[in-house]
């Protein structure tokens, strides 16, 4: 797993950061608005999109004093490849084990021939 999927995954592991880009799903949002939905203060809630926004999952613009900010269209794609190449190692290894069984009926039973049970 490389270093940027590392800190993307951490990113996602924390529910306050997950709930910001639920929020954000619906559109860019200023970081007060975003304040008053969350459990958490203001200042918690910037340091929260500074991690998003290190690892690339949002982006920020200024307008006037206020940040604005929004998911970055590209963000999700480490996740998405680490979970696509994950699952289909797993879904590899699955489809190899339910080959072998069929092809072994000494596994099919647990390791054991008819005789023996």
């Amino acid at each position: 797993m490389s270093n940027q999927t590392e800190r993307v995954l951490d990113a996602l592991g924390d529910a306050s950061r997950r709930r910001i880009l639920e929020l954000l799903s619906t559109g860019a949002r200023p970081v007060g608005a975003m304040a008053d939905e969350l459990p958490i203060g203001r200042p918690a809630v910037s340091k929260h999109l500074r991690v998003l926004e290190d690892v690339g999952l949002v982006r920020h613009e200024s307008r006037g004093t206020r940040n604005v900010y929004a998911l970055a269209p590209e963000g999700p794609q480490v996740a998405r490849r680490w979970i696509e190449q994950t699952w289909g190692d797993v879904l590899g290894a699955f489809a190899a084990y339910v080959d072998e069984q069929r092809t072994d009926p000494a596994r099919r039973g647990g390791g054991r021939t008819e005789e023996e049970r």
